[in-house]
């Protein structure tokens, strides 16, 4: 019997067109393995996507970024409603996305992560906070989308209409250097990638706009660092209870490695990481998707 996937995407998140773009890959890919496919533009009413899943289907591919789609709501929603799902569970999904909590938890078992303070926007004004350079980002945005990178001779004063950081905001030491990351498939990790970039960091125009970043795999390391770069990933994969594939961002000053974050719902896209290491390994596009739905789960 032919099986029945939904999967969702869109939403209302920042990351919403990224989301656009990574469900119809994965639609056309689930089309070509013989699935049978209902792609869902989640939209902010929970009745209109409850009528969308009745019938249940057998498995949802969640290809949602960002807020609600990615920190454990959709998750938690799916669990109520004993649909298997692909990625990771509530918990995972919403400590991964909450940055400060993330980093405890890998400081924890003993990954290196930057420095960093919870601030508001009259603390960032004082100016007295951190040594620069230094990093300002929301708590749970992913796509590096509202990450500032502020250098010693930056203006940047927020007015309470463009403070995009709700209460607070994580300010992280910058760290200078090489920019890696891992993607963790199951209980293995595929492969180190540096990410080299004409911007100040690889942020969304780097991520997602052809040509806007060169990948380079295997990343020019030594085995020593690459297999670090491997082995702490995967220890942050397990610690934070990650299922499915994850994607671990890594700078690397030349002498260590620290963990910035970890994406539990990386991008499906054609610039993408987590397929592009997939490949390096002879892992298809379509083997890839296709491993992810056969290995769906729900954890309510």
């Amino acid at each position: 019997m032919t099986r029945h996937v939904a999967v969702l995407m869109g939403g209302w998140s920042s990351e919403r067109e990224i989301s656009l773009v990574s469900g119809l890959a994965v639609s056309v890919a689930l089309k070509e393995l013989g699935y049978k496919v209902t792609s869902i533009d989640i939209q902010r009413n929970i009745r209109s996507l409850l009528v969308e899943l009745d019938p249940k289907p057998d498995v949802i591919f969640n290809a949602l970024h960002g807020t609600y789609g990615e920190d454990g709501c959709i998750q938690g929603l799916l669990n109520i409603m004993d649909i298997p799902y692909t990625h990771s569970g509530v918990l995972a999904s919403s400590l991964a996305m909450n940055k400060p909590m993330a980093k405890v938890i890998m400081s924890s078992v003993g990954i290196n992560v930057a420095p960093h303070k919870i601030i508001n926007r009259e603390e960032f004004l004082a100016s007295n906070f951190m040594e620069r350079p230094f990093v300002i980002k929301p708590f749970n945005e992913g796509s590096s989308i509202g990450i500032y990178i502020i250098n010693d001779d930056d203006i940047f004063e927020p007015s309470n209409d463009t403070w995009v950081f709700a209460d607070c905001a994580m300010v992280e030491k910058f760290i200078p250097g090489r920019e890696l990351t891992v993607t963790v498939m199951g209980a293995r990790p595929l492969a180190v990638t540096e990410i080299t970039t004409g911007c100040n960091f690889y942020d969304y125009h780097a991520k997602y706009v052809d040509g806007g970043s060169d990948h380079i795999i295997p990343a020019n390391v030594s085995k020593t660092i690459y297999d670090e770069a491997l082995r702490i990933s995967l220890l942050a994969h397990k610690s934070l209870g990650c299922s499915g594939i994850s994607r671990a961002d890594i700078r690397y000053d030349g002498k260590d490695l620290y963990m910035l974050e970890i994406n539990t719902q990386p991008g499906m896209t054609p610039t993408s990481l987590v397929p592009e290491q997939a490949a390096y390994l002879n892992i298809s596009f379509n083997e890839l998707v296709s491993w992810l739905v056969e290995n769906a789960s729900c954890d309510g």
